[in-house]
């Protein structure tokens, strides 16, 4: 159930690069806050990474995300999620039946938000044809049902493993040249208003001849997350901080 077109609307809720995990469980709180009506979106959007490691036929990164999975279910009852997978988490339909899932082969999204053409994408997307292989055979049914059983044989080691080192990583760098690095990824490739894209956790934007071009803040750096609004007919997304009240 994955229409080709979606409407982005007034106040939607826009998160990036999460990467929850044991060592990053500030989105479990931002959820709940949600859930419990404190914060009301419109409409949810993730961004990809939402965590540090959640695959479809691997049993164990469900059982440990297994408290956000169920928040997020619980929301898609109410109000509308759309979730463009990510590097980290992906092959995710049977885990989110209610949520409409976008796979990294349909990115980057066309939507539209008063009369204006927006494409959404986690970012993981238009690289070199082997790294293009690379995400094709990682993704693969087969190949993570083997990497499952191996999984499950070594007690967990290989995610265990996956999320110390996940953990170790430094989320918040900024990249040196991103502006240039985003011409080449996206120069003559796109005709829209704007072009939104988490993936590269540098909260910047970059102006192109025909559209704006926006890189979302991580929500695993800072707990950056963007609200959808209008301010004197001008479109934009505002950045928003989220911290838990004691």
């Amino acid at each position: 159930m994955s229409p080709r077109k979606i409407e982005i609307k007034e106040g939607a809720f826009i998160i990036s690069d999460a990467h929850c995990s044991d060592f990053r469980p500030a989105l479990i709180d931002f959820l709940i806050d949600i859930r419990a009506g404190r914060l009301r979106p419109t409409q949810i959007i993730l961004m990809g990474d939402i965590f540090d490691a959640l695959f479809g036929e691997i049993p164990y990164t469900h059982h440990v995300n297994r408290t956000v999975i169920n928040i997020l279910n619980d929301l898609s009852l109410r109000v509308e999620i759309i979730y463009l997978e990510g590097n980290h988490d992906f092959n995710l339909k049977s885990i989110f039946p209610r949520i409409k899932i976008f796979p990294i082969e349909k990115q980057p999204v066309e939507c539209t938000y008063k009369e204006k053409k927006v494409y959404l994408a986690h970012g993981d997307f238009g690289n070199s044809i082997s790294y293009k292989l690379y995400t094709k055979i990682i993704r693969s049914s087969v190949v993570l049902h083997l990497l499952s059983f191996l999984d499950f044989v070594s007690k967990h080691a290989i995610v265990k493993r996956l999320d110390n080192y996940l953990s170790q990583k430094n989320d918040c760098r900024k990249i040196q040249n991103f502006e240039e690095i985003v011409h080449l990824h996206l120069f003559g490739r796109y005709e829209c208003d704007y072009f939104i894209e988490g993936h590269f956790h540098q909260g910047s934007k970059v102006y192109f001849e025909d559209f704006e071009y926006i890189n979302l803040g991580a929500f695993a750096c800072n707990q950056r997350y963007f609200t959808v609004k209008s301010i004197e007919d001008k479109e934009l997304l505002e950045e928003n901080m989220f911290s838990k009240e004691i």
